[in-house]
């Protein structure tokens, strides 16, 4: 299996993130504006995009938010996981982020494009988690 991962740091701390990653206002700000939450299953919505991609919130703790996809939309995103551990940064105030998005077929030709997408995904929460203020990837 290929997995995408990203590290990133940021001054803020862990709360903050775990906020942005677990939160209606926080997914929001950074991800999409199409943000529902039913029990533990969060729906992401996308412009023309002709079904919500359905995670399922496995854990959000001051360390860690895991989901897995149970949805059949997207196909290549089927039974895989995504992961933001979270710890302090070792090398200057604030948190360490690291995300991974687990499970991909290794040939899976939609790979690239979402390691592009979710490259551009982890500066937007970033920024949000510094900032504050919203400024969601897709707008519906």
């Amino acid at each position: 299996m290929s997995e995408i991962t990203f590290q990133v740091d940021t001054p803020v701390d862990r709360a903050t993130v775990l906020r942005a990653l677990n939160s209606h206002d926080g997914l929001t700000g950074w991800w999409t504006t199409g943000v529902d939450r039913k029990d533990d299953i969060l729906f992401f919505d996308f412009p023309d995009v002709p079904e919500p991609f359905r995670l399922r919130c496995d854990e959000a703790t001051e360390d860690r938010v895991a989901w897995t996809s149970v949805g059949a939309f997207p196909p290549h995103w089927a039974g895989t996981t995504i992961t933001w551990d979270l710890s302090d940064n070792p090398d200057a105030d604030g948190t360490r982020v690291l995300f991974r998005h687990t499970g991909w077929q290794p040939d899976d030709p939609g790979l690239p494009p979402a390691a592009y997408t979710w490259g551009r995904l982890m500066t937007r929460l970033t920024e949000y988690a510094e900032t504050g203020k919203p400024d969601p990837f897709f707008t519906l």
